[in-house]
């Protein structure tokens, strides 16, 4: 698990799960999105926390 542009990985965790709920603590903290990857290195799940755009009615 690392960050974006960062060369040296948050955690090394014996599952995927931990790595989940460990950066899903550390993106609350820093008000970021956490983008979840499968094996296919497609993004599967995105969980936002803080900076979303304000939501304009169009």
């Amino acid at each position: 698990m690392r960050g974006e542009h960062v060369e040296r990985a948050a955690a090394v965790v014996p599952t995927q799960r931990e790595a989940i709920d460990i950066g899903r603590e550390i993106t609350r903290r820093q008000g970021t999105e956490l983008f979840i990857h499968g094996e296919n290195g497609q993004i599967r799940e995105r969980d936002s926390h803080g900076r979303d755009p304000a939501q304009r009615r169009g």
